[in-house]
């Protein structure tokens, strides 16, 4: 279910996705497409169906590619690991970082699944959601960056221009992306809470959720509102210009 549905996680709202995968998983006439068998066994002969399904409680929003990265993906996990994520993690010892060598070795298996944003998110969702909690090295593996996270980075001072100003167009943060995982990457080597130690991946869903609920409503009605309640607003370089 998470393997399948993060792959498409890319131009969608996040909220309405994973909704839309629930109801798709729930519903005894679409709940096959999540076993890589069943889709398999059915590609060519029945593509059609395998989009109008998809598109049946809005799994899908582009269909013709959105179905392939699906049927692709569902035919390596039933084809190289006998339709289970967890024989590709045992294969690995594991070992995110191999995992996601894996991914990238064989891109064309793993469409969509092995980009930068993607395969961070994968692998932190396995993690936090799945519970995987015996997955190792994801100390190694940088935070999956998208608009959320570099408004969030940006606001923060995490990212700026030459003059130390913040960036204030959001069509200017994705030349920005790698050094924004490389600055959370090297930022918290080193610290801990409670004697955990702290990765990059751990910095990814508060900063989404201040991007998604805080930073995205700047400019908006009540947003100074919004900013005098924030939790970091003394960290953060766009309060101190209101």
């Amino acid at each position: 279910f998470l393997t399948l549905t993060v792959s498409i996680d890319y131009m969608r709202d996040a909220d309405q996705l994973w909704c839309s995968a629930r109801k798709t998983y729930e519903d005894p006439n679409t709940n096959y497409l999540f076993v890589p068998k069943e889709v398999y066994k059915i590609k060519d002969s029945s593509m059609n169906k395998i989009k109008e399904d998809m598109k049946k409680h809005n799994l899908s929003k582009r269909s013709e590619k959105d179905a392939e990265i699906w049927v692709r993906l569902s035919t390596t996990f039933y084809k190289k690991w006998k339709g289970d994520p967890y024989n590709l993690f045992k294969k690995f010892n594991w070992d995110a970082e191999l995992i996601k060598e894996e991914l990238i070795e064989f891109k064309y298996d793993y469409p969509y699944l092995r980009g930068f944003k993607i395969a961070p998110l994968w692998l932190r969702m396995l993690r936090d959601i799945a519970g995987l909690e015996n997955l190792k090295n994801l100390e190694k593996i940088c935070i999956p960056v998208d608009v959320h996270i570099a408004r969030a980075s940006n606001f923060l001072g995490v990212i700026k221009n030459d003059d130390g100003s913040i960036l204030k167009d959001d069509d200017e943060l994705p030349k920005c992306y790698d050094k924004i995982r490389k600055a959370w990457f090297e930022s918290v080597k080193g610290l801990n809470i409670n004697g955990k130690e702290i990765i990059a991946l751990d910095m990814d869903e508060p900063l989404w959720l201040l991007s998604r609920y805080g930073c995205s409503k700047i400019n908006k009605e009540n947003s100074k509102k919004l900013c005098s309640d924030c939790v970091v607003k003394d960290l953060c370089r766009k309060v101190k210009n209101y």
